[in-house]
C-alpha cells in the first residue's frame, strides 16, 4: 500500500486570504489567533506596502510587535507607519528585538524613535545600545524575572505570578540579595512543587553560571554553549543583574561568529551584505588582495628561477596546477580543522603538538595514496597519449607523485601551524585566511616540484 505523504502546511496562503478578505477587526483577530506569529510574518512579506498599511490598525501595536520579532524586514515595515506608532510598536517589543530593529534604521530615524519610546523601553534600549557589538551586553534582553532571597515560598510564588505577565523568560527565576546583587537562580519547576514550610534558600542554586556585560562574545561563547541553560544572567561590574542572554541569543551569536570566521577564511575583514556599496565591499577585500598580489609575484619569481627546467623538459608545466591545487586544498582543510579545534579554551601545548602530528600523518597518508595514483596514471598518459618512452614517462610521473606527496605533507603542516602561531600572538586565527594559506602552499609546491625535477632529471640523470 502506498504511504500517504504529509502535505506541507498552507498557512501563509490561508493568512493572505484572510488579510485580503476585508474582515472587521474583531473577526480578523479571532480567525488569525490560532496561527503562529512566524507564519503571519511570512504572509506579510508577500503583501504590498499598501496592503500592510491597511492591516496595521487592525492588528494593534502589541500584536505587530510580536509579529515583527519573527521577520528580518521589521525596520522596513516600521517605515510604513508614522514615527509615533512605530515608537509604540517598539515599546511593546522585547528589548533585544527592539535594538535589532533600531540598528537597521538610519541614525536620524533611530534617534527620533528612541526619544519617543516610553520610559521603561527607552531605558532598556539605551542600556543595550551602550555596549559594543562584540560585547555580551549587546545581545542580552531585559526580559527576566527576579525576586529577593529573603522571601518565603508563598511570597516568591506571588512575585513570580505578578512578573510573569510582562516576561516570557520564566523558566529560570533569578534571586538577588538585600543589596540587589546577584545571589543565584531557582528552577521554575522547583518553585512550583515546593511546599510553604520549605526554606526558599534551599531552592536557590548559588553556583548558577553568569557572564559579565562587558565580556567579549568570542571569548565566552564556548562557555555559554557548555551550560545549555535556557537563559544566563548578565551582570554589571558591581554584580547586579542587567539582563539575561537566552539560548536563542547564544545560537544567534554562534551563527554570527561562524559567519565572521567564514568571511575571514575567504580573505575578507568582515561579512558583506547586499546593502553595501561597491566601494565599501572593495575596501574590505583590497588589503588581503594586495598582500596576496605580492605573494603571488614571489611565487611567479620562483617559477622563473626554474625556467631552465621548463626549457629542457616543457611537459612538466602540464602538471604544475595539479600540484598547486592539491596543496592548496589540503592546507585549507587543515586550516579549517585547526580553527575549529582552537575554539576549545582548554587546549594545551601537548594537544596542539598532537594536532600538528595528526594533520601531517593525514597529509602523508593521503599524499602517498594520491602520489601513487598520479605516478601510475600520469606515467601512462605521458607514454601513450604524448608518445614518450616508457622510462622517461615514469620518471616524469615519479617526480609528480613524490612532489604531490611532499607538498601535501608540508601543506598540512603550514595549514596547522600558521593559525596556531596567530593564536599564540593573540591574533584571531581566522585571519590566517584560505587565500593566504593557499598562496603560501603554492610557493612550497612550486619549489618542491621544480626542485625535484631539476635534481633528479637534470642534475642526476642529465636529461
Amino acid at each position: 500500500m502506498q504511504k500517504e505523504v504529509l502535505k506541507e502546511p498552507t498557512y501563509v496562503e490561508e493568512l493572505l486570504t484572510l488579510f485580503r478578505s476585508n474582515l472587521g477587526k474583531e473577526e480578523l483577530l479571532e480567525k488569525i489567533s490560532d496561527y503562529h506569529e512566524s507564519d503571519i510574518a511570512d504572509a506579510m512579506e508577500q503583501m504590498t506596502p499598501e496592503e500592510r498599511k491597511k492591516l496595521y490598525p487592525l492588528l494593534g501595536e502589541e500584536y505587530i510587535a510580536e509579529i515583527l520579532s519573527y521577520t528580518e524586514d521589521a525596520a522596513e515595515y516600521l517605515q510604513e507607519i508614522n514615527l509615533e506608532n512605530a515608537a509604540r510598536v517598539i515599546s511593546e517589543m522585547d528589548s533585544d528585538d527592539a535594538v535589532d530593529v533600531l540598528e537597521n534604521l538610519d541614525a536620524d530615524t533611530k534617534t527620533r524613535i528612541v526619544d519617543l519610546l516610553d520610559d521603561d523601553a527607552e531605558k532598556d534600549v539605551k542600556l543595550i545600545l551602550s555596549y559594543e557589538d562584540d560585547e555580551i551586553g549587546s545581545k542580552m534582553t531585559t526580559n527576566f524575572i527576579v525576586i529577593g532571597k529573603n522571601l518565603n515560598i508563598r511570597q516568591a510564588t506571588h512575585e513570580l505570578i505578578r512578573q510573569a505577565g510582562e516576561n516570557d523568560n520564566i523558566s529560570t527565576i533569578y534571586v538577588v540579595d538585600e543589596n540587589e546583587q546577584y545571589y543565584g537562580a531557582i528552577d521554575l519547576k522547583d518553585l512550583i512543587v515546593a511546599r510553604d514550610y520549605q526554606d526558599l534558600d534551599n531552592l536557590i542554586s548559588t553556583s548558577y553560571p553568569y557572564v559579565g556585560a562587558h565580556e567579549k562574545i568570542s571569548e565566552c561563547i564556548e562557555r555559554l554553549k557548555d551550560y545549555a541553560e535556557d537563559s544566563i544572567p548578565v551582570l554589571s561590574e558591581e554584580g547586579k543583574i542587567l539582563g539575561v542572554i537566552t539560548a536563542y541569543d547564544i545560537v544567534e551569536a554562534v551563527d554570527e561568529e561562524m559567519g565572521e570566521d567564514y568571511a575571514k577564511l575567504a580573505g575578507l575583514t568582515a561579512e558583506e551584505d547586499l546593502e553595501e556599496t561597491t566601494f565599501q565591499s572593495m575596501k574590505k577585500r583590497l588589503p588581503w588582495l594586495i598582500i596576496l598580489l605580492f605573494l603571488g609575484m614571489v611565487v611567479s619569481s620562483v617559477v622563473g628561477i626554474f625556467e631552465t627546467v621548463v626549457a629542457v623538459i616543457p611537459i612538466v608545466m602540464c602538471f604544475q596546477s595539479l600540484i598547486l591545487d592539491m596543496a592548496g586544498n589540503v592546507g585549507t582543510q587543515s586550516l579549517a580543522v585547526t580553527i575549529r579545534v582552537l575554539m576549545d579554551e582548554n587546549l594545551n601545548r601537548k594537544d596542539k603538538f598532537g594536532l600538528i602530528l595528526k594533520e601531517m600523518r593525514i597529509g602523508f597518508a593521503n599524499g602517498l595514496f594520491l602520489g601513487i595514483m598520479a605516478f601510475v596514471f600520469i606515467g601512462l598518459y605521458v607514454c601513450f597519449i604524448k608518445g614518450n618512452a616508457l622510462s622517461y614517462s615514469f620518471l616524469i610521473s615519479g617526480c609528480v607523485g613524490v612532489s604531490l606527496m611532499l607538498a601535501m605533507v608540508i601543506s598540512s603542516l603550514v595549514g596547522t601551524t600558521i593559525p596556531l602561531l596567530f593564536h599564540k600572538i593573540k591574533v584571531d586565527p581566522a585571519v590566517a585566511s584560505g587565500p593566504l594559506i593557499t598562496t603560501v602552499n603554492d610557493l612550497v609546491a612550486v619549489v618542491t616540484y621544480y626542485g625535484l625535477v631539476w635534481l633528479f632529471m637534470i642534475e642526476l640523470l642529465k636529461i
